[in-house]
């Protein structure tokens, strides 16, 4: 009998709660902002359209006949959810089938002129263009060599509330304070699994592009240039997904960034390219980082991958719920039995933005609930960072 710990999975149908005012607010506004993105043309606004109905008051479709993905996600469940509410159907896989099927609306895997054109990339190419990008890069001419680990680590940690979805439905996402802070912190334990001279294999598997995915990439550099990883993996996904999720062109186009960047910036940026060019830094786009299932259930193949690492960093909230499965665990389930299923050391650097949580002790949560209610759960003011050896 398993004495692996047990908890209900979320679904969406409670009106009030976080994950129903996704599916009923954040989800239409990202329709909107889509459409919008780009001069679609009648037939890509109909199909939007049809979305948007959907997701008010319709069920969950089948794909088309010809679509290139149909078994992938029939293997994924699909056929179990069709005809049923978005609401009433595990949240995260109602989230991910929500972005096939925007994909879908817009031609991005159809033949065609809108043919692999990112309807998001506007906003992330927006993002790297801010005045508040050129602060922080501008902030790396300051940093001191022994400082370094520590601000790069905070720096791709709280970089997690740059997520373009979030602030569609949280006004206050991009100006409220980092303060108060940390709810757990395991950074000890992350440094003592890549030590200086270490000769270690870091996977990171990015969540968001842009003045998210920047600091992941100088954490990644400073790694490589400090010798406490010999090699590194970062996992993006193989297409746009969760509005501002990092792809391969994001990647590049937050590489380019760097490199035009004065200063500290654009020494990080050669680091960076360099270690592309010789192998020290490799990206993968493997498909099952836009399932919509847990990592528990991750196929042989990346299993394999991560067995293999030193260390693999889980950044931001989807990456959390897909590892310690995105269901209603008590605060204090402990963050190691959850993740026993990952094949390797593994560490989740995260920015609160849903409710899933674990790992926390007892005082932590009750000082949150009495100060903040429910609230600190999803207003991405709390961060952790949680490591199981």
């Amino acid at each position: 009998m398993s004495h692996a710990p047990f908890a209900p999975v979320i679904l969406g149908n409670e009106p009030g709660s976080f994950p129903h005012s996704v599916l009923a607010e954040r989800h239409p506004a990202i329709i909107r902002q889509v459409r919008q993105a780009f001069p679609y043309d009648p037939t890509r606004h109909r199909a939007l359209d049809a979305l948007l109905d959907s997701c008010a008051k319709g069920v969950i479709e089948p794909l088309s006949a010809d679509a290139h993905d149909r078994d992938r996600w029939a293997a994924w469940g699909l056929a179990e959810h069709t005809g049923r509410s978005w609401y009433d159907v595990p949240w995260l896989w109602s989230e991910s089938y929500f972005y096939r099927r925007l994909l879908d609306a817009v031609g991005y895997f159809a033949p065609g002129p809108w043919q692999g054109i990112d309807p998001f990339r506007p906003s992330k190419l927006a993002e790297l263009a801010t005045s508040e990008t050129d602060e922080e890069l501008t902030a790396l001419d300051d940093l001191r060599t022994e400082d370094a680990g520590r601000a790069l680590l905070h720096g791709s940690l709280w970089g997690n509330r740059a997520d373009l979805g979030f602030r569609l439905s949280d006004a206050t996402a991009g100006t409220a304070q980092a303060a108060p802070g940390l709810v757990a912190d395991d950074s000890a334990t992350l440094w003592s699994l890549l030590p200086p001279a270490g000769a270690g294999v870091l996977h990171l598997i990015a969540d968001n592009a842009a003045r998210e995915l920047i600091p992941d990439l100088l954490l990644i550099a400073h790694l490589l240039d400090s010798g406490r990883a010999r090699r590194a993996v970062l996992h993006v996904k193989p297409y746009p997904y969760y509005v501002s999720d990092a792809t391969m062109a994001d990647v590049l186009d937050a590489l380019r960034r760097l490199n035009e960047a004065p200063g500290a910036a654009s020494s990080y940026g050669r680091t960076l390219w360099s270690a592309l060019t010789d192998g020290r830094l490799a990206v993968h786009a493997h498909p099952f980082f836009c399932a919509p299932l847990p990592y528990a259930e991750m196929p042989a193949d990346l299993r394999e991958q991560f067995a293999g690492a030193t260390l693999t960093v889980v950044k931001g909230d989807l990456n959390y719920r897909r590892l310690v499965g995105d269901r209603r665990w008590p605060p204090t389930t402990s963050f190691a039995e959850v993740t026993a299923h990952f094949p390797g050391p593994v560490a989740a650097l995260r920015t609160l933005k849903s409710d899933v949580i674990t790992g926390l002790d007892t005082e932590t949560e009750t000082a949150l609930v009495a100060a903040e209610g429910q609230r600190w759960r999803t207003g991405g003011t709390h961060a952790l960072v949680q490591v199981r050896a």
